[in-house]
């Protein structure tokens, strides 16, 4: 007789103690993946984080102006002087080796552009994250962040928006001006703002013109919210207008109107 042996079971991961170890955490993935001091990129659906040992090193989202964006569309850095390349890390490097600006200017708006995609990338998804081991973005010359912070930093994000407008239908879609009868008074960051709203462009497209972090376009759109100028275009297909009515229609109410009292 043949004795055919069952194979241990497959371990289990003990999501109790993952929980008590990261309570509330964004994404208990990204936790476990720091502490396991895992190198790969972890793709969610409204970004890319890249982690070297556990700590992120590198973030993009499609909803964030890059590094290149925040360098160059204020004259921070001239447009012929950014080392055009889609591998962010390696442009930093360029940067810092040739000296183009000091390091601390570099690191706080690459910090800056970290935390703003970081932002987006960490919010809620309606699909699985995926993360593939051992990829990453070019080593940068500069601290990474740990992902403790990134959420911790996230989270006191998402806590200032609400607090400032719950409403978060304006984040994402075409925004439209209102016209208030006693407008408040506007600060100079957001009458640029209000003089791009078009009922086309939306937040992060704002903040992809104007050169400014994402986040920080969506707290003036918050507050111009809250104020009464500007609110989300309705996605609602506008119902066609009605033929008009003619003679013969009207002839015809009519009968039907008489025959309905002859009853």
């Amino acid at each position: 007789m043949t004795v055919v042996e069952t194979p241990p079971p497959l371990p289990v991961r003990d999501r109790t103690a993952l929980h008590e170890r990261a309570p509330g955490a964004l994404s208990p993935m990204l936790i476990r993946l720091a502490e396991e001091r895992a190198t790969g990129v972890l793709v969610r659906e409204h970004g890319t984080l890249h982690l070297a040992e556990g700590r992120v090193v590198h973030a993009e989202s499609p909803f964030a102006p890059g590094l290149d964006v925040l360098l160059t569309a204020r004259g921070t850095l001239d447009a012929a002087a950014w080392p055009w390349t889609d591998d962010i890390p390696a442009a930093v490097h360029r940067l810092l080796t040739a000296g183009l600006l000091p390091r601390g200017a570099l690191e706080l708006c690459r910090l800056s552009a970290l935390y703003d995609a970081g932002y987006f990338a960490l919010a809620p998804s309606s699909t699985p994250g995926r993360f593939r081991y051992g990829t990453t973005a070019a080593a940068v010359p500069l601290p990474a962040v740990p992902v403790t912070a990134l959420e911790r930093e996230t989270l006191r994000r998402r806590e200032l928006l609400h607090r400032i407008w719950p409403d978060p239908s304006a984040d994402g879609a075409p925004l439209i001006r209102a016209d208030p009868v006693a407008p408040p008074p506007v600060t100079s960051r957001q009458r640029a703002v209000l003089a791009r709203v078009d009922g086309i462009r939306t937040a992060p497209q704002i903040a992809r013109e104007l050169g400014r972090p994402a986040f920080h376009t969506l707290v003036d759109v918050r507050r111009l919210a809250a104020a009464g100028l500007l609110t989300p275009r309705s996605t609602l297909p506008v119902p066609p207008p009605l033929p008009p009515v003619t003679d013969p229609d009207i002839a015809l109410l009519k009968r039907l109107r008489d025959a309905l009292e002859a009853l």
